[in-house]
């Protein structure tokens, strides 16, 4: 019997290397928004140790210009967090995105994925019964024969 062909593999062997290149994208993008993350993380914790020392600074008595610097400062921080903030949403929904893109990938790969294993049961389950048949022949044949041999 002739060996086992899947009709449809240069499309699964496409649609992998799709799922591969999303799989990456992905894994970029999610890279990105932990890395602008951590980089909100820091400026809100940057924003907290100066507002503390800010606090600390009133309490001990401060110049006018120093508090109006220190408020400017805070200012132009809680602007930067907006900004973080605001990439780091527009990061978070090209993630979902791509996954909602991964996963369809995934979906269409493994549909294929499962006619394969189909046609190939069924191809296996053919050679079986060939082997089978081819078997019965050669017992049949070996019978007729010692028949024939011992009459």
């Amino acid at each position: 019997m002739k060996k086992f062909r899947f009709s449809l593999e240069t499309v699964l062997d496409y649609k992998q290397q799709v799922l591969d290149s999303l799989q990456t994208e992905h894994g970029i993008i999610l890279a990105q928004v932990r890395e602008q993350e951590a980089y909100v993380e820091d400026l809100e914790e940057q924003y907290r140790d100066m507002d503390a020392e800010f606090c600390e600074r009133k309490l001990e008595g401060i110049t006018i210009l120093d508090a109006m610097r220190y408020e400017q400062y805070l200012r132009a921080m809680e602007r930067q967090i907006k900004q973080a903030l605001i990439r780091l949403e527009e990061l978070q929904k090209q993630e979902e995105a791509k996954r909602a893109q991964v996963v369809a990938a995934k979906q269409d790969t493994s549909s294929i994925e499962k006619l394969k294993e189909k046609k190939l049961s069924s191809y296996n389950k053919a050679v079986q019964k060939s082997e089978e048949a081819m078997i019965d022949e050669f017992v049949s044949t070996t019978r007729a024969m010692a028949a024939l041999q011992g009459a």
